[in-house]
């Protein structure tokens, strides 16, 4: 694995055997709008709101645009090395509503159960580690989704407690100590 400078749309962030990771741009728009209204997304992250390009261009420009500004990480869209198919997303998060970094992954439902969200979401930790020099991270996951749970167990993170991101949305909290 390795981490590249990321001071430019579209630039490598992480590289693995099989994947690259990358910093979503505007042109993405089209893959975030058929990612964020995937079913599982809707049910087990939520509505973003995401009806048409225009509000998935929106979607880009205030999250992960934002953040890769801000903070020079964020969500990175995630591409298969052998096609360049776009295929899901996975990155860091610093939410206002939580203390600690987070780490988020959503995939296209093609391209799930083929390894590809661990060896992401590991790529993501080294990066997190080595890289930007984070020394813990938390994941926060639905308490329906098993199949995320699962993951973030296998990769190290461990169940902290229950956490309400607002009245009607309590979520697991776990995390992860380098």
């Amino acid at each position: 694995m390795q981490a590249a400078a990321a001071d430019t749309p579209h630039a490598t962030v992480i590289d693995t055997a099989r994947l690259v990771l990358r910093r979503l741009h505007e042109s993405d728009a089209e893959f975030i709008y058929e990612l964020v209204n995937d079913p599982d997304w809707l049910r087990n992250i939520g509505d973003k709101g995401v009806r048409n390009l225009d509000d998935a261009r929106g979607y880009l420009r205030k999250g992960p645009l934002d953040m890769y500004a801000r903070l020079g990480f964020g969500l990175w869209c995630v591409e298969t090395k052998d096609t360049g198919a776009r295929i899901g997303m996975c990155g860091l998060i610093k939410r206002d509503s939580l203390e600690d970094v987070d780490i988020g992954f959503a995939f296209l439902p093609a391209y799930r159960a083929q390894g590809y969200a661990r060896e992401a979401a590991q790529a993501t930790l080294a990066h997190a580690r080595d890289a930007l020099g984070l020394r813990r991270l938390v994941a926060i996951v639905s308490p329906h989704n098993a199949d995320s749970a699962k993951l973030l167990g296998k990769i190290g993170f461990g169940f902290e407690r229950k956490l309400a991101l607002s009245a009607d949305d309590e979520v697991d909290l776990l995390a992860i100590d380098f």
